[in-house]
């Protein structure tokens, strides 16, 4: 089993064995137990014909509990995002964006590429968009100026540390694109840890973005997929760029088999997730060189400056790595921790002890 080759050595607190303690996302969850019998019982049919009656059932319920007409299962959020760009859009078009948000940063250009779109990026405060810059961003009509055919917004916000934007604000962001006429688009890869944060329904954040995004892959352990939601003329088209991309799959439901498991149970979770996450800040609060802002730490994200201890992102991850634990680190100071589903707190108490000892020899 696949399992069985990645994780090897000492058996963790979920019933699996763990060859490290892996904080470098929500990405490297693998299938509860339960996911897996569900994929190898999952009634399948031809996605593309519209026949996977599993594929069928977990859009409808998708749509049912973000409190939209429609959604389709794509293989990935930046499928997912840069599908729902190009329904929303034409080119030559501009769209708003934040200027760190993943839509622009970690997906390849393809706005430009795909959409044919060009973006006008705004700063924000640890990623919450101001509605009065967004307001301002919009283009006049002229006909020097391309049009603003698209805003997006991104809750939780990944780079800035897995932030929430509050529901107040995206109301006010989407009360000035109806006013504008202009559709929004939430990348909400982690909508459901913005609600837990939030102590709402999903829904509450849902309804102010005319189409959301969503992964089942990022902390509800689902092996792969995202959904998109939104209107059904929306989704129509949309389904025709998916095609387009390569997305139109045949016997999906044994992903999608995974990903109502993930809806069902791994939803409800998240908030373990966050107590982990905030219970790791605080312990690299307190040991010297780790700088962080605790006011960041809202939900399962925690990131710090290492740039006192001397040390590299990418040195003091393979030190790190040296105890048995990941994390992600590059050439600058910039760490990133990620909880999820298989850390506990045991694991956290375990990589401060070694992040201690680490920074203590410097």
């Amino acid at each position: 089993m696949r399992t069985k080759e990645i994780f090897m050595n000492h058996i963790g607190e979920r019933g699996l064995q763990m060859q490290y303690i892996d904080l470098r996302s929500d990405t490297v969850t693998v299938p509860t137990e339960e996911m897996r019998e569900a994929m190898y019982k999952a009634e399948v049919g031809d996605d593309v014909y519209g026949e996977d009656p599993t594929v069928r059932k977990l859009e409808e319920m998708a749509a049912e509990m973000l409190g939209k007409e429609a959604a389709m299962l794509v293989t990935s959020g930046t499928q997912g995002n840069q599908v729902s760009i190009m329904t929303h859009t034409h080119p030559g078009e501009e769209i708003i964006v934040e200027e760190n948000c993943h839509i622009i940063t970690y997906e390849v250009g393809g706005v430009g590429y795909l959409a044919g779109v060009q973006t006008k990026a705004l700063k924000s405060n640890k990623g919450v968009l101001n509605p009065a810059d967004v307001e301002k961003a919009i283009r006049p009509k002229d006909i020097h100026y391309p049009v603003t055919s698209l805003i997006c917004l991104e809750n939780t916000h990944n780079r800035a540390g897995g932030t929430v934007t509050p529901i107040e604000i995206m109301k006010e962001i989407y009360e000035i694109a109806q006013k504008h006429n202009i559709p929004v688009h939430l990348d909400g890869a982690r909508i459901f840890n913005a609600a837990t944060y939030l102590k709402v329904d999903v829904r509450e954040i849902a309804k102010y973005a005319d189409s959301v995004m969503f992964c089942l892959s990022k902390g509800l352990c689902a092996p792969i997929g995202s959904v998109v939601v939104g209107t059904k003329d929306f989704i129509e088209k949309a389904r025709k760029y998916r095609k387009m991309l390569g997305g139109g799959m045949r016997q999906a439901g044994f992903i999608a088999a995974a990903g109502i498991v993930a809806l069902e149970k791994m939803t409800k979770r998240l908030q373990e997730d966050h107590d982990n996450a905030r219970f790791l800040a605080e312990g690299l609060k307190n040991i010297p060189g780790i700088n962080l802002d605790l006011e960041t730490v809202q939900t399962n994200i925690v990131m710090t400056d290492i740039s006192k201890t001397g040390m590299t992102g990418k040195e003091f991850a393979l030190k790190l790595k040296e105890q048995g634990i990941l994390i992600n680190g590059g050439n600058d100071f910039a760490v990133r921790f990620v909880t999820h589903y298989y850390i506990s707190k045991k694991d956290i108490e375990k990589t401060l002890d070694a992040i201690e000892k680490i920074v203590r020899q410097f």
